[in-house]
């Protein structure tokens, strides 16, 4: 069976500034996603799921979902504040949403196969998504062995602002010890480049080449069922804060460090580009064309 592809696009791109997951930047109106949904089919996956949320699912289902009725099949699920846990309720002066492993448990009940977890305004690259679904093909029936694809530090970060990256440790195999959700990742004036620790102090990453995770993970089904659980804790410590976000990296650190599973760092020298603040369009429109003209991506995608 092929792997699934699970896109997160229930996000309302606030540093953006509008629904960015819509937003058509290639030579006929492509999203981000339409090129990972090309490159993903063209790699081995077999399934594409869709978060969203409620409030925009009309101009999703006609703007991104109908295109893909002849190239692969599609599901959509979705993220809300309140989908939570049978006895427990947000808090009402709550508004950001519950963060991406909230969004990936939303698949718990259509996904049953090994599949790879993006965001939808990444953009990865070809070889990346072949990569990673040769690595999850190889999981059929096999359990609590994860994979992600792990790109250097250096060629990820934005030119209009911070970013938040996953900052990886990894043993001499190669194999995740260590991730940790960092919210504020900028360059400084002398090129070096720094996160901001829960002091609110700049501390540097120690390289251009550290791996960090941009959200590209690969999993099998039973990933669901700890991550329900670590939920449920999560909302137990954080009940007094309406900002806490249950991260991807959060609940794969959990399992990693507990020896539950492992995870393999999949290196990748690509260099990722994505549309994190409005300033970065014009820039992720040149890359794009840029790719099509090397042959890369066909003018017209669909």
């Amino acid at each position: 069976m092929k792997p699934t592809l699970f896109v997160l696009a229930a996000g309302m791109g606030s540093r953006y500034g509008g629904l960015k997951q819509l937003d058509g930047l290639g030579p006929n109106g492509e999203t981000i996603m339409d090129y990972s949904i090309f490159d993903a089919v063209r790699g081995g996956f077999g399934k594409v799921v869709f978060v969203i949320r409620h409030s925009f699912e009309a101009d999703f289902e006609e703007k991104i979902v109908k295109k893909y009725e002849n190239v692969i099949p599609v599901e959509v699920v979705f993220q809300e504040l309140d989908y939570l846990p049978e006895g427990i309720k947000p808090d009402p002066e709550r508004v950001k949403p519950w963060g991406t492993n909230h969004a990936v448990l939303m698949g718990k009940d259509v996904i049953k196969e090994p599949f790879a977890v993006i965001n939808a305004d990444d953009f990865y690259g070809r070889e990346s998504f072949k990569i990673l679904a040769g690595y999850l093909s190889g999981l059929e029936g096999k359990a609590n062995d994860y994979c992600m694809i792990g790109y250097r530090i250096g060629n990820t970060l934005s030119e209009s602002g911070s970013v938040a990256r996953g900052i990886c440790e990894k043993d001499d195999n190669e194999y995740l010890t260590s991730v940790v959700e960092r919210t504020y990742i900028v360059r400084d004036n002398d090129g070096v480049i720094k996160y901001k620790d829960e002091k609110d102090q700049l501390v540097s990453v120690g390289g251009e080449h550290v791996p960090v995770s941009m959200n590209m993970w690969g999993f099998t089904p039973e990933y669901f069922s700890y991550s329900e659980e670590q939920f449920v804790d999560f909302l137990k410590e954080n009940a007094g804060n309406i900002k806490a976000e249950f991260f991807i990296p959060l609940a794969v650190n959990n399992l990693v460090v507990n020896g539950i599973a492992k995870v393999k760092v999949l290196d990748t020298s690509s260099k990722w580009f994505g549309v994190t603040y409005a300033e970065d369009r014009s820039s992720v429109v040149e890359k794009i064309n840029a790719l099509i003209a090397q042959g890369e991506y066909p003018e017209k995608l669909f």
